[in-house]
């Protein structure tokens, strides 16, 4: 199968699924309603109780509410490959002449063009709330990077869910332990005022750096090593995640 044939094959089935989304564009409405929920919640609410030093507190929390954003949205993915799969949609596209990983990489890149939208949307509303950056464009573009990284590995992660999934509630029901994981990591206090043990596994868990660096990009400083855990963390899981959701795949289709 050539490239060319992958790669035509792949902007079919992705228009057809962006497609579905434009018709219903309330899964982007309500990607995005939980993390801004959150946004108001805890700078209206909690965050004058919570000392980020010189920092705002919209600044500082703004990077773990982007990840929930992402990890939400990911539920989606989960939710239309179990119906496609339920539904004989892959049998279906067996029988034509098209590149088997397309189907699923049709539903990745949905995923990221979907939750790229609802992280703008999200943005848009933290500028509203005082939401302030010194970064650059270049600072600005390694922000944009990771979060597609971080979106590219939790939406392979949501395609093995929605393969392995038997019920479509048990298809985005894995969702919710990545949605819950910021919250046990520097994204909304420092881990210094947390337990020894909660603070150890907080600062040894993929988010807080992720949230780390992408707080130090936005605020223009330095961002060290962090950024290269971060990254290692990104990839690393988009791999694992990709080979193990394409051997299931090519298991339920042989």
């Amino acid at each position: 199968m050539s490239t060319t044939h992958f790669a035509g094959d792949t902007a079919v089935l992705t228009k057809r699924s962006l497609t579905h989304i434009l018709r219903s564009p309330d899964t982007i409405i309500t990607t995005a309603v939980t993390p801004v929920a959150l946004m108001l919640l805890f700078v209206y609410v909690l965050g004058g109780a919570i000392d980020t030093g010189s920092m705002s507190y919209i600044d500082y929390m703004l990077p773990g509410i982007l990840l929930i954003t992402i990890a939400s949205g990911i539920a989606y993915t989960a939710y239309r490959l179990f119906l496609d799969m339920q539904g004989g949609i892959f049998e279906r596209f067996q029988s034509m002449p098209i590149a088997r990983s397309s189907v699923l990489w049709a539903h990745v890149l949905t995923s990221l063009v979907a939750n790229m939208i609802s992280l703008v949307i999200v943005v848009g509303v933290a500028l509203l709330m005082g939401f302030r950056t010194g970064a650059n464009v270049l600072e600005w573009l390694a922000v944009a990077g990771i979060l597609i990284l971080f979106t590219l590995a939790l939406t392979w992660i949501a395609v093995i869910a929605g393969l392995s999934a038997k019920t479509v509630d048990g298809a985005s029901a894995f969702s919710y332990p990545l949605i819950f994981l910021p919250f046990i990591s520097s994204a909304f206090v420092p881990t210094d005022t947390m337990p020894a043990p909660v603070a150890w596994f907080a600062e040894n868990q993929p988010v807080t750096s992720i949230v780390d660096t992408i707080r130090a990009l936005f605020a223009g400083q330095p961002v060290g090593n962090e950024i290269w855990v971060a990254l290692a963390w990104c990839v690393g899981i988009l791999i694992v995640a990709y080979f193990a959701a394409m051997a299931i795949y090519r298991k339920k289709i042989s």
